[in-house]
Formats: C-alpha cells, structure tokens, sequence
C-alpha cells in the first residue's frame, strides 16, 4: 500500500526535474523586464561619516553586485538597464540605502520598470546581515525582498550568501508580470 505513494511521488520528482530547467528559459523567452540593479553598499556603524571601508570589503562589494547582476539576470530574467548615465545623481545621493526613496526616480530616468538595491550590514568583523530588495520603480511597492546572514568574512562566502538570497528569497517564485 505505501508502494503507490511513493511511485507517485517519485514520478512527480522526475518530473519537475526535467522541468525546472526549462521554466528559466520560459521566463526569458516572454522578455524580461528591464531592471536597474544598484551597487551593493555597505552599512557599517563602526565607520566615522565619510570614511571608506577597507579595501577588502569593498572587493567583496564588487563581488557581490557583479554576482547579483549575474543571478538576476541569468535565473530570474531581468534585462539588466545601463546606470552609466545616472552615475553622477547615485554618486551625489550615495549611500542610496538612506536617500529616502530617491532609487526610483534614477531607475525610471534610466528607463527600469523594477529597481533592485542591496545593503550588506555589519554586525562585527565576522556577521553581516546581505539585505536585497527589488521594487518597481514606479511605484516603490517592493516585489520581493530576502536577507541572509554571512557569518564569515571570504569572498566565496560574500558570493554563496548572495545566490543564497536569490535563490531561496527572491526568486523562490516567479517574478510577477507587468501589471
């Protein structure tokens, strides 16, 4: 009697393996929506007003954004918006994660319909908090948003906590469509 059961369940299992690879491509086939993905910034109380982080920790920022660009695009069918010609209005409103909204109207003047930020948070020389949060540009409403906690402080560390985020936060469900 169990037997059935767990048949079902097997085919089931294959089933949605051979399947899955093929939702992505679905996903990109219908178009992706345009999105402006920020840099990754870092909120780093232990920080006097100004000064910049470490170099390491800004390789890793680097790292992060480079990575998230790559998954959003890739898995979840973004089509990445060019933020080269808003690059001074972020630079005057840096950091972006206290600017009160102002992530929007640089998305929409470069033409996004969503808008994807990320803040890494420091907790202590090994804990960060990586925050990433996509909302449409127009409105603000958030779409989706994911944390993760890094309890280590590599670059491949950085790089798993941000599939991680999108993997298992952002992209657990299909982005919605354009309403």
């Amino acid at each position: 009697m169990t037997q059935r059961p767990m048949r079902v369940l097997r085919r089931l299992a294959l089933a949605s393996s051979v399947l899955a690879p093929l939702l992505p491509a679905t996903v990109m086939a219908e178009g992706g929506r345009k999105a402006a993905i920020f840099a990754v910034e870092l909120d780093d109380p232990s920080l006097p007003y100004g000064r910049k982080a470490p170099p390491a920790q800004l390789k890793r920022l680097d790292l992060a954004t480079d990575e998230l660009r790559k998954q959003l695009v890739d898995k979840g069918g973004l089509e990445l918006v060019d933020l080269a010609g808003q690059a001074e209005e972020i630079k005057k409103q840096a950091p972006l994660f206290k600017c009160n909204g102002c992530t929007g109207d640089i998305a929409k003047a470069a033409g996004a319909e969503l808008m994807v930020t990320g803040v890494a948070e420091k907790g202590s020389a090994q804990l960060f908090n990586l925050t990433v949060t996509i909302a449409e540009a127009a409105s603000g409403r958030i779409v989706r948003q994911g944390l993760v906690v890094i309890r280590a402080n590599t670059d491949d560390d950085w790089m798993h906590a941000v599939r991680s985020v999108v993997k298992n936060r952002l992209l657990a469900e299909p982005l919605p469509n354009r309403s």
